[in-house]
């Protein structure tokens, strides 16, 4: 694994009002990594993510992506540059089709270099859907799709930006336990593809079975970054989650 980050966050400081979300963040992720970012609820997870792709702005602290400053970037410079995220509460085009929802960020969200000729949008299209199992499904109305089909979606969409670092935001909330195991598979395969994925995440079976190493935050700062064995023996963290 190469040395040379893909994202590399130092001394992110986020602030709403007199409240720090975010206080010095460091984080990095190298190409191909899977970390898995968790925290209790409050803690800055999704702060930090919105930070990170553009949503919010940092008052102090630098984002670089590929070695270069984005702070200035739009979020959807972000994106074309390789950066994508999924949303916790997925929100398709509930009118469209889930192969016309695919098709929109393939046609406009993709980096300059990947974007298709118009004859070739579909055939891109369905053959993530059938990465992600909803081929079946192409011409369904979106709106009528179950919750773990919508989180397949979800994800395809953010796939279909053709990324180099996925963020993945609580795919598998509210998910039954098989239905977590067919998000984790999906996830897991993005390895093969050299793309390097966050996967935000409550479900601890799935972060532990997922991530290469696990960042920790509570209260806007980080207590914890390592493997997953020595993160989840880590006191600090055992407090965090279970209290004194």
């Amino acid at each position: 694994m190469t040395t040379v980050p893909l994202l590399e966050v130092s001394g992110v400081t986020k602030r709403f009002g007199g409240f720090t979300a975010l206080d010095s963040v460091d984080l990095v992720v190298r190409p191909g990594e899977r970390l898995g970012l968790i925290g209790p609820n409050g803690s800055g997870k999704s702060t930090l993510v919105n930070c990170i792709c553009g949503a919010l702005r940092n008052e102090e602290g630098a984002i670089h992506f590929e070695g270069r400053d984005i702070c200035a970037h739009a979020a959807h410079r972000r994106t074309r540059a390789g950066l994508a995220r999924s949303f916790q509460i997925p929100k398709p085009f509930v009118s469209m089709s889930v192969l016309d929802n695919l098709c929109i960020p393939l046609l406009y969200a993709a980096r300059r270099h990947e974007k298709l000729a118009g004859d070739r949008i579909e055939d891109a299209a369905m053959a993530i859907l059938r990465q992600v199992g909803l081929a079946d499904k192409a011409r369904a109305r979106s709106g009528g799709l179950t919750q773990v089909d919508m989180r397949k979606l979800e994800l395809a969409r953010a796939m279909a930006a053709k990324p180099k670092l996925l963020i993945s935001d609580e795919a598998m909330a509210g998910l039954s336990a098989s239905e977590v195991d067919d998000i984790l598979v999906l996830l897991l395969g993005l390895k093969e593809q050299g793309v390097a994925v966050i996967m935000i995440e409550h479900v601890m079976r799935a972060v532990m079975k997922f991530s290469d190493r696990v960042v920790v935050l509570v209260a806007g700062r980080k207590i914890a970054d390592g493997d997953p064995r020595s993160v989840a023996a880590n006191v600090e963290v055992i407090k965090a989650y279970l209290g004194e």
